[in-house]
């Protein structure tokens, strides 16, 4: 099989290679694959085993919806984690101001009670120096308006650190809300990942062999359209860093899918995208859900190459689109990058960066 475009992509793989890289990598892992809206032609299968797929698919599935997840639990403990510890710095800042305000009024007021023992035209008569009296009335009297003003910033002060205070308890509370659901997330995934091994255990090594085989036929028959090339037409990139994000994301077919990893060995198909744009310069939001909202909206139709290409009605995959019909995605847990067509997952939207 050879793979065309008429306006290739520099340095931009074979996709006969990368399948056959895909599929022996695959395989050497001894797992399976996800499901699709087309299916290329084969021998059928014996029922059970083809029980177990659905089953493997499903629960490959949950775990990503479960990733995508924790990749939003993990980026909100890393934000309200700065939140909190900035807010703890200013809480600290403003009880040290409040301190020495409230050292310096003390000091006033010492200093007003120990000159104000008698009537003040009585201490002028009695004192033997009238004009250093004088003197330091009037410096009493600019103390005790530096007094007045000091007492209105005690009690700002004191306010804005209450208020600091309250707003870092809250920010506490929530970063231990986003642990336990990162936690949550981590537990949801695993138990899908061993779910599935499970099921996978119960097959010998040659079936799980020609899942893994099967399963790169069948993305190649996808992408291809049952021909023996991928043809990405000519279609340019939107912007040169679209270019260079695409250019980015190709260079890592084959790389196995990890949750919640951003590369550049191992991607989630959130963190591929993150990472390849992140190549061009530019920083995505972590998550699909969010990745969504990161550009401006096209139509399917309207695609260029380097598009974000969000799938499923909650969003929880994203591929980046090629051309031609084809994305390259991190598609599943158990999976490498690869090219797959956009018509095999029910299309959100395509954001263009």
């Amino acid at each position: 099989m050879s793979m065309h475009r008429r306006s290739p992509l520099s340095g931009q793989p074979r996709l006969a290679r990368a399948l056959v890289f895909t599929a022996a990598a695959t395989t050497a892992l001894g797992i399976t694959f996800g499901g699709a809206a087309q299916a290329a032609p084969h021998a059928p299968a014996d029922p059970s085993k083809q029980e177990i797929r659905a089953q493997v698919d499903q629960l490959y599935e949950e775990a990503e919806r479960a990733s995508e997840r924790f990749n939003a639990a993990e980026e909100r403990q890393r934000r309200l984690q700065s939140e909190a510890e900035g807010l703890q710095n200013q809480v600290a800042a403003a009880q040290e101001e409040l301190n020495r305000l409230r050292t310096d009024l003390g000091a006033v007021a010492a200093a007003q009670y120990r000159a104000g023992g008698i009537d003040p035209a009585v201490a002028l008569m009695l004192d033997s120096d009238p004009a250093g009296y004088l003197s330091r009335a009037r410096s009493l009297d600019q103390a005790a308006e530096r007094q007045s003003a000091t007492v209105r910033q005690v009690i700002d002060r004191q306010l804005r650190l209450d208020q600091r205070r309250a707003e870092t308890v809250a920010r506490l509370s929530e970063l231990e809300d986003a642990r336990r659901a990162l936690a949550e997330s981590k537990q949801q995934i695993q138990q899908r990942l061993d779910q599935a091994q499970r099921l996978l255990n119960t097959l010998g090594t040659a079936e799980r062999v020609r899942m893994a085989t099967e399963d790169a036929k069948e993305a190649e028959w996808r992408a291809t359209r049952g021909t023996d090339r991928l043809d990405l037409g000519d279609l340019p990139a939107s912007s040169d860093r679209a270019a260079t994000a695409l250019a980015a994301a190709v260079s890592r077919i084959g790389s196995p899918y990890v949750y919640g990893s951003t590369g550049p060995r191992t991607f989630d198909c959130s963190g591929l995208m993150y990472w390849s744009w992140r190549q061009a310069g530019v920083t995505l939001p972590r998550t699909s859900q969010a990745q969504m909202y990161a550009g401006r909206r096209v139509s399917l139709s309207e695609a260029r190459p380097g598009d974000l290409v969000i799938f499923f009605r909650d969003m929880h995959h994203v591929g980046m689109y090629a051309g031609g019909g084809v994305v390259v995605h991190a598609p599943h847990p158990g999976a490498r990058v690869r090219y797959e067509s956009v018509n095999a997952m029910p299309v959100a939207g395509v954001v263009r960066v």
